[in-house]
């Protein structure tokens, strides 16, 4: 095993398991993340006193500690911030890691890459890293395209990505904290709405309204209509049928609801 596997073998070791945060703490205090992950120590930035702002470091290891002991999540936590350094830059005199989010996913594709990851892992923690920021703003009021678009650019992701924001929530303040994890919940709810109502728009009766109107001899017209959301309606709760037995099903419906 070289030294890139060895590295992979001992943060895996590090991040996975009961309580990550002392296994993590004693690594960056040892000098064993250095060589690991050389990134992550950067995120120690030094406190200034005009520009106050998190230590991102010990931010970064709560955030760990905070979720499931999923591999990739947490690999994802512990490199979600890790471009802030390249990023940091003060405006009006406040701090700003503009993008820090697409410069951290390249920088954690070069890392896992270079610590011998399989191209799965590196792809999926990457785009977690990628899409950590995008819940940013839903509190404002997003769109229903918007909450479509967000599911969308997340696919497999979106149970991790969503486990991911949960985490990065550390603040002392539970008020604060309750508030973010309702509104992913009311996300979350938007999602699996709008995925439903979709479905159902998607579906369609085993025959069209071609096949209704040869089989009943009706013209186009709300009759139609209603026998299509009947059969749609035989579909849902019986599956597919035998076309010849849902033929004669259909007229027995026309024969009491067709007059």
């Amino acid at each position: 095993m070289d030294a890139s596997q060895t590295h992979r073998d001992e943060l895996c070791a590090l991040v996975v398991g009961d309580d990550p945060a002392p296994r993590l703490w004693s690594a960056v205090d040892t000098g064993m993340m250095a060589e690991i992950v050389p990134e992550l120590p950067a995120l120690r930035m030094e406190q200034d006193p005009i520009h106050r702002h998190k230590d991102v470091l010990a931010h970064t290891i709560e955030v760990v500690a905070k979720t499931p002991d999923d591999l990739v999540v947490r690999l994802a936590a512990l490199f979600h911030d890790i471009g802030k350094p390249r990023t940091r830059s003060y405006e009006h005199g406040e701090v700003t890691f503009r993008h820090h989010e697409a410069v951290g996913a390249r920088m954690t594709r070069k890392r896992l890459t270079a610590l011998d990851f399989d191209e799965t892992t590196v792809d999926d923690v990457s785009e977690l890293v990628r899409l950590s920021g995008r819940f940013k703003g839903y509190a404002s009021g997003w769109s229903d395209s918007a909450v479509r678009r967000y599911a969308r650019d997340a696919g497999p992701l979106l149970g991790r990505l969503n486990q991911l924001v949960r985490s990065d929530c550390t603040t002392r303040n539970r008020s604060k904290e309750a508030d973010l994890h309702r509104q992913i919940d009311h996300l979350e709810s938007r999602i699996a709405e709008l995925a439903e109502a979709e479905r159902k728009a998607a579906e369609r009766p085993q025959i069209d309204g071609d096949a209704v109107m040869a089989r009943l001899g009706v013209p186009p017209g709300p009759v139609v209509g209603r026998a299509l959301a009947w059969l749609l309606e035989v579909k849902r709760t019986e599956g597919v049928l035998d076309t010849g037995e849902l033929l004669d099903r259909l007229d027995r419906w026309w024969a009491e609801n067709g007059r």
